[in-house]
């Protein structure tokens, strides 16, 4: 059988998802797709044309008028795919702390999740992807050809983002990461649409114990048996 066209990544926060993703994507020539990035995207257009951001119907309204488009990068700057919002390039813009004030709650409005949903889809539809989410392999892509789900206990990836973090020269206490996770750990495992879970049909990998080449190598033999 050939490769598997489309690539389904869920996991909770910290878990590694995104770097299995990106790595995965460059090794197979894929489009390497973190769907964070359209819900950061509504936030920044919602901001640019003056909205309230607890205003969900307007937010919501406004996530069905704009296009998000995910693409191979452009430019040699670190980016691992362009981000365009209505054809303008926001790839660094979303990144803001504006952004990352609001991106929580406008990511829980279910008109947005709905309208961002449809885009994922067609995005899947256009290229041969590795989807990387909370709820691709159980709503964006129910028919992914290969779903993985990456986990690790919490104190294991909150470790681990400390540790980047640290890395990165940026100020941060453990006890600070560690509740981050679990609030965001209550947050997407219960909210009432598209809730975080594994699929019926996706392979669960542990990575309490493991190295990101090591949870690779375990997808490349998933993938050999697609």
């Amino acid at each position: 059988m050939g490769l598997p066209t489309t690539i389904a990544i869920d996991g909770p926060a910290g878990s590694g998802k995104s770097t299995l993703g990106s790595l995965l994507a460059k090794e197979l020539g894929y489009l390497y797709f973190d769907t964070g990035v359209m819900y950061r995207a509504v936030t920044l257009a919602a901001l640019k044309h003056g909205l309230e951001i607890p205003d969900e119907t307007a937010v919501g309204d406004l996530a069905y008028k704009i296009r998000i488009d995910v693409q191979p990068p452009s430019v040699d700057d670190g980016r691992d795919y362009d981000v365009l919002l209505d054809g303008e390039d926001v790839t660094w813009e979303i990144r803001k702390d504006e952004v990352n004030a609001h991106v929580s709650p406008v990511s829980t409005y279910a008109a947005v999740r709905e309208a961002m949903t449809s885009q994922q889809r067609r995005i899947a539809q256009e290229n041969k992807v590795v989807m990387v989410g909370r709820d691709i392999g159980t709503v964006v892509m129910p028919e992914a050809d290969l779903k993985i789900y990456l986990d690790a206990d919490v104190e294991v990836r909150a470790h681990r983002r400390y540790q980047e973090m640290v890395e990165r020269g940026d100020k941060a206490e453990f006890e600070a990461v560690l509740r981050s996770l679990k609030n965001r750990d209550n947050i997407d495992s219960n909210r009432e649409i598209a809730p975080l879970k594994p699929a019926d049909d996706a392979h669960v990998i542990i990575a309490d114990c493991l190295g990101i080449r090591q949870v690779l190598d375990q997808v490349r033999e998933l993938i050999k048996n697609v």
